[in-house]
């Protein structure tokens, strides 16, 4: 391995996922880190110091390894690789890399928040293929409260997104959390997206775990 070349802090790999993380067949990558502190986090997992301790430091080259057994499904179905986590765009060079690594015909997923520089978007324009953006809520004191941040680079990404890829590759998904946003804010959020033009907008309740 090039000591240069960047590593993915790889907490879990998913075969044969279908419908949730992106088009066709799909291998679901976790990667550890993220920017938010969720209240009902989905996968505290990406997050929690104890899961760093046990993740594998992958290279592109070792990742393509582990799950270039599936290409006959990823070609036969136009799926691929989702980069998730966690915040997938935490690790956009390797991303960048990962794809001269495994070639032009795998389709590149992120899951992301879009709550990072947009330095780290910008790297990955070229390379991946789908968004599947968790928006959280677009009313920025709800965001605040729930995330623990502000919503600045999300929306600033948004408008990255609406102006360098092409719409039909963008899918929103506005959550539905309990004690932080109201049918009003959902509905606001919905028709604030839809009028930046995105189109692939899916609104689902959390399932918040006791």
């Amino acid at each position: 391995m090039d000591k240069d070349s960047p590593t993915l802090p790889v907490f879990g790999i998913k075969r044969h996922r279908m419908t949730t993380d992106g088009t066709g067949v799909s291998t679901l990558v976790g990667a550890y880190g993220c920017p938010l502190k969720c209240r009902y986090c989905l996968n505290p997992l990406a997050w929690n110091p104890e899961t760093l301790k046990k993740c594998i430091p992958m290279s592109p080259e070792t990742l393509y390894e582990k799950v270039k057994i599936d290409a006959l499904y990823f070609l036969a179905t136009g799926g691929g690789i989702t980069f998730g986590g966690g915040e997938a765009l935490l690790h956009a060079d390797f991303i960048r890399q990962f794809r001269k690594v495994c070639g032009p015909d795998w389709t590149l997923t992120v899951e992301t928040s879009l709550n990072v520089p947009s330095a780290k978007l910008e790297k990955v324009l070229d390379v991946v293929n789908d968004y599947i953006v968790d928006i959280k809520d677009l009313e920025p004191s709800v965001y605040k409260a729930y995330t623990g941040m502000p919503i600045d680079n999300t929306l600033l990404n948004l408008k990255l997104l609406l102006e360098k890829v092409s719409l039909d590759h963008v899918y929103i998904r506005v959550p539905k959390i309990p004690e932080y946003n109201t049918d009003a804010h959902i509905q606001q959020s919905v028709t604030k997206l839809k009028n930046m033009g995105f189109k692939n907008i899916e609104v689902f309740p959390y399932v918040v775990r006791q």
